[in-house]
């Protein structure tokens, strides 16, 4: 999560950036809203695309995730089958 924080972050402060220093050019109001607007779109489809990335990574790590736990799983049940039998026949060759 603190990745998407530092990305959501650069992103906003590359916006701000970007506003304000097309705020204080020498251009007329139609000339800086056009770019604020490009800019603004530009930084939001960037935006948009480090949140895909960001969730499709989630994703994979939690699927990951999912398929070691069920190996885990697995190999428990395994060895607990293995330990009930060794148990069984412990408790029968003592009687």
């Amino acid at each position: 999560m603190s990745g998407n924080k530092v990305i959501l972050g650069v992103i906003s402060a590359a916006v701000v950036g970007a506003i304000i220093g097309l705020l204080v050019a020498p251009e007329e109001g139609a000339q800086i809203r056009k770019k604020i607007k490009k800019r603004t779109n530009s930084l939001a489809g960037d935006l948009i695309d480090a949140l895909e990335k960001s969730k499709q990574s989630a994703k994979d790590t939690a699927e990951n995730l999912k398929e070691e736990g069920s190996a885990l799983k697995d190999e428990a049940v395994n060895k607990a089958a293995e330990y009930t039998d060794t148990a069984k026949r412990e408790f029968n060759d003592f009687n």
